[in-house]
């Protein structure tokens, strides 16, 4: 069992809660609900779960929606508990600290980003390199996606010491190249290069946002760009409609400023004056 510790022991376990408790509950519903209809109806939950794994074939046809399903199906239940519990100890974290509209966009974008440019490695290569066939299939594991999320945590917490058992620690950035190396390492030995080159595309994705986002995320930062645009045509509308009127005001003999209170600099902060 691992843990977070920056000094002494901490025997408590991270909140479930926000994004990441309903990744949790989700994979486990996916997981047990397939398991109930493979005992009913093998044939039906192999055709189900065919439709979710990601076909590099299939999405260039059409099939957009494996690029968010194929994290979601795992075959193997300790490989399943392992990988969420991970999940549990680490993305519980950086929810907490980034918040959770971020680490959605963070999952979102390793996942589907990750799936895609994997996808395109496969179409580029599928004719020459083995592995990387038309028929390639990738599912039944979660681990591409929390591969990703162990390094967010190692990007943040690059010093702080993971505990084993109590007893052995080691530093989050090992942890994490450890962890990747390990699953690389376990995929390739089994002539999975699909799969191996979909946890590094994975990474990759997640680095770039982790690199390139802005602190609270692609939405807000959208929603702080357009309520600017917004404000900014506002005020220009006022603006032309203060001129009209100084215009009519000195053709009726009359003098008028409308826009002499206006600030020099509108996007100067400090000056109320400016804003709706």
């Amino acid at each position: 069992m691992a843990f977070r510790s920056n000094g002494p022991v901490m025997l408590a376990l991270p909140p479930f809660r926000g994004v990441t408790r309903r990744i949790i509950l989700t994979a486990l519903a996916v997981f047990f609900g397939g398991l109930v209809v493979s005992l009913i109806q093998p044939d039906t939950a192999s055709l189900i779960r065919n439709t979710l794994f990601l076909h590099p074939h299939q999405v260039r046809t059409g099939a957009l929606w494996q690029l968010v399903t194929y994290p979601l199906i795992d075959v193997n239940l300790v490989s399943l508990l392992f990988a969420l519990f991970s999940i549990w100890l680490f993305g519980s974290q950086i929810e907490d600290e980034r918040g959770s509209l971020w680490f959605t966009e963070y999952m979102a974008t390793s996942t589907i980003c990750g799936g895609l440019a994997a996808c395109l490695i496969s179409y580029a290569l599928g004719s020459h390199v083995s592995g990387f066939e038309a028929d390639v299939v990738f599912g039944g594991t979660l681990w591409p996606a929390t591969l990703a999320i162990l390094l967010a945590f190692a990007r943040f917490h690059a010093e702080e010491t993971i505990r084993f058992n109590f007893l052995i620690g080691m530093k989050a950035k090992y942890l994490a190249a450890i962890y990747l190396l390990i699953y690389l390492a376990l995929a390739l030995g089994g002539h999975d290069r699909f799969g191996a080159t979909l946890a590094l595309t994975n990474a990759l994705s997640g680095y770039a946002f982790l690199r390139l986002a802005p602190r609270k995320g692609l939405r807000f930062a959208a929603s702080e760009r357009w309520y600017r645009l917004r404000n900014s045509y506002y005020r220009a509308k006022r603006k032309r409609a203060g001129k009209k009127f100084e215009v009519y005001m000195r053709e009726q003999g009359k003098d008028v400023r409308v826009n002499e209170n206006e600030p020099r600099d509108p996007r100067d902060l400090n000056d109320k004056r400016w804003m709706n």
